[in-house]
């Protein structure tokens, strides 16, 4: 039910996530004794029927794969929609379940255990958290509109006519999410469904007219001022009913230790006792810090870390943010290519722009066409800061260009959008389609680290401090989830962490605080990239250590991006040791 669509702020927006591709085809292996038995042919059918019944409740996840033929469509977000996909996900498991290991090649067990990892996540969102009746973000995923006005995947016209279609399917859609949302809400719920719907509204208002102008079919404009005038109407009431909640909102929004620890094992397959998790999260955050104290004996001599990190954030990108990105992906893919840090495996390209009003919530992301889109680009999106906010405030939020660096390498090169490059060429439509959380936005983080060890900066201790900070917000976010969800930490008390620890300027600390509240899985990024660290370190010890790194990188992005715990077992087999 929860659409997940491709974006390094958080495009789930709760956590875990699905990446919207689809597949009707049957997957195309080579012929041997395994995959033409019978029940070998019946796992390939099962697959293409779930691919199937995934797009038909959800089609924003078929659009978003380039599957157009589900253009306009909202998911059925009623209770008994809601019941309905427990229902299509719990007999789904049940049908996966029933082929055993016997009966599957390797490959397909493979596929197996990806799809029941990815059920029992979802059904944690749906079953125990209770997103769709506890969480406002939960619909922001569904609700985007970016593919109808920004992708050009057809003519403007007929994505107009696509997005009529969705506009229309808005106000009984918004009808919905308010009969599912209970009250009272936590205030840092009411605070982000009030950007997502309020924006949703600006955007429909202030920008849709202008992207489709160009169509000259009156009755379409007329069709297009006929439905957008309900969305945003209807978004404008969403956004005006939060409102009356913010007198008597709450801070009651922390899962608790049972349910925390039930969202890590069923959503990433990680185990770990919460007091070993947050033992990891604290030596990583001391690691960083030291290594923090280095680079700034260098770049800031005499001067505390808060004012190296000062410095840092105070050397800006020459025409801001959006045009110093622009100007540094072409050096980053140089870069890979050049120090063979891993395959870059077509000459795709991500442009720059500037995040639409209802998707400010974070810093930076990146949406990614789906595998049916056929040369299309990406879009790196960058949020400008919030106009509200004190003049110092909006410009300590724009990051400093080394820090900048940092970001496009994790959304582009070689983070996530060259992660989608892989994953949309998986041989598995299972690992074009499914997503783990931390597996994303793990290796994204552990990009940034990756290329700062590959020689990115040339040692640069600048370029070093860009790094370091985001390790450390990242670092903080970890310790955060589990203070804010199973420690009693508010979020007050979350913001002077990523102030004291982290070094982040208000506004953005303010936001990675409320955050941690509705994402309580925000914590991957740093479990992802351990995880993937150990797992390097452990394949490479007998292949060459480091000379093996780019093969460890291309064989690691073949799998998809299922959980990383069942990549380390299909790796190094089983028993293969710890995942920290």
């Amino acid at each position: 039910m929860k659409t997940r669509i491709p974006s390094t702020a958080f495009a789930l927006f709760a956590a875990g996530l699905l990446l919207a591709v689809s597949g009707c085809q049957q997957v195309v292996r080579p012929s041997s004794p395994a995959s033409t038995s019978s029940r070998a042919v019946a796992w390939d059918d099962y697959v293409s029927a779930l691919l199937e019944s995934e797009f038909n409740a959800n089609p924003p996840t078929a659009v978003w794969a380039g599957r157009h033929e589900f253009d306009g469509r909202l998911p059925d977000w009623s209770r008994s929609g809601v019941d309905n996909e427990i229902r299509r996900m719990q007999v789904q498991r049940e049908r996966a379940l029933q082929f055993d290991d016997a009966a599957l090649d390797e490959g397909r067990r493979f596929e197996r255990d990806y799809v029941v990892a990815r059920l029992d996540g979802e059904l944690f969102w749906l079953e125990s958290a209770q997103s769709p009746f506890n969480d406002p973000s939960y619909y922001g995923g569904g609700l985007d509109p970016n593919v109808y006005v920004a992708r050009e995947y057809a003519p403007l016209a007929d994505r107009l006519r696509a997005y009529i279609k969705y506009a229309e399917a808005v106000p009984a859609a918004a009808v919905q999410i308010r009969q599912n949302l209970r009250t009272p809400m936590p205030r840092t719920y009411v605070q982000v469904g009030r950007i997502a719907f309020g924006g949703l509204a600006t955007f429909y208002e202030e920008e849709v007219p202008g992207i489709f102008s160009a169509v000259t079919d009156a009755k379409l404009q007329a069709d297009l001022r006929r439905a957008n005038a309900g969305a945003i109407a209807a978004m404008r009431g969403l956004d005006a009913w939060l409102g009356t909640l913010e007198a008597t909102a709450t801070d009651r929004f922390a899962l608790g230790p049972e349910k925390f620890g039930e969202m890590l094992r069923r959503t990433e397959l990680v185990g770990v006792p919460l007091a070993q998790l947050k033992d990891v999260a604290e030596r990583d955050l001391a690691r960083n810090l030291a290594a923090l104290r280095a680079a700034c004996t260098t770049y800031a001599p005499g001067q505390s870390d808060e004012s190296c990190i000062a410095k840092m954030q105070a050397d800006k990108p020459q025409g801001a943010a959006v045009a110093g990105a622009q100007a540094q992906l072409a050096r980053l893919r140089a870069f890979v290519e050049e120090n063979r840090v891993v395959t870059i495996p077509s000459a795709d390209q991500a442009s720059v722009a500037e995040a639409p009003a209802y998707e400010r919530y974070n810093l930076a992301y990146v949406r990614i066409p789906g595998p049916y889109e056929q040369n299309l680009p990406a879009t790196y999106y960058i949020a400008p800061p919030d106009p509200n906010w004190t003049r110092a405030e909006q410009d300590a939020y724009v990051p400093g260009k080394a820090s900048l660096l940092f970001i496009s390498v994790h959304e582009v090169w070689p983070g996530h959008f060259l992660q989608f490059l892989h994953s949309n060429r998986s041989k598995t439509r299972i690992g074009q389609i499914f997503v783990s959380y931390a597996f994303n936005e793990g290796w994204a983080h552990y990009a940034e680290e990756l290329m700062w060890d590959a020689g990115l900066g040339q040692g640069d201790a600048e370029m070093h401090v860009g790094q370091l900070l985001w390790a450390l917000v990242r670092d903080v976010r970890l310790l955060s989830a589990i203070g804010l969800h199973t420690g009693g930490m508010t979020v007050a008390e979350s913001e002077a962490l990523f102030r004291d620890k982290a070094f982040m300027d208000p506004g953005n600390a303010r936001q990675q605080a409320a955050r941690g509240t509705f994402d309580p899985a925000y914590g991957n990024y740093t479990l992802g990239k351990l995880m993937i660290m150990k797992l390097r370190n452990d394949w490479t010890a007998t292949r060459g250590g480091r000379n093996a790194w780019k093969d460890f990188h291309d064989k690691f992005l073949s799998y998809g991006a299922p959980p990383v715990p069942l990549v380390r077992r299909a790796m190094l087999g089983e028993g293969a040791g710890s995942l920290f």
